[in-house]
């Protein structure tokens, strides 16, 4: 989208993040990564990843470990070709378990409006399944009416 071009404003950022978190939460490893430039560079906790093939690798294995998947990202600030998001997502494992995800990533975009760069730092937090708060159906894009990140965790 033209519109989704850095320079940003308040809205293109927020529709931007909005973008992604649709993207992420279809669960497809190909539409995500189009979203990202042809030689991306990603930190993903302790993973480094260059390149579109290796995001989809690792959104495919991702997903298979992390059953459920939710996702919820909010705007956190912006400058004119940068983005500061906060996230929280949850999943279960093969075991049952559920968790919540609590992260921040750092995205930095080109020209055309792809991302170049992200920096994202995450952490588990085991969950029971009466705590969870993303409950819309999956996969799919967060409904409207869902109010997104509660201001307290």
């Amino acid at each position: 989208m033209n519109s989704l071009r850095p320079p940003f404003t308040l809205e293109t950022a927020a529709a931007k993040v909005r973008a992604a978190e649709d993207a992420w939460n279809s669960r497809d490893p190909i539409r995500v990564s189009l979203a990202y430039s042809e030689d991306s560079e990603w930190r993903n906790r302790d993973q480094f990843l260059r390149g579109r093939d290796q995001i989809q690798q690792f959104l495919s294995a991702k997903w298979k470990k992390e059953r459920d998947y939710r996702l919820v990202k909010s705007l956190w600030s912006f400058t004119d070709h940068r983005i500061a998001v906060r996230f929280q997502y949850e999943y279960r494992d093969e075991k049952e378990q559920w968790f919540r995800a609590y992260g921040n990533e750092l995205w930095e975009f080109d020209a055309a409006g792809l991302m170049r760069r992200r920096e994202a730092s995450i952490n588990d937090v085991p969950i029971n399944e009466h705590e969870r708060r993303f409950l819309w159906s999956a996969p799919g894009p967060r409904p409207e009416s869902d109010s997104g990140i509660p201001s307290v965790s």
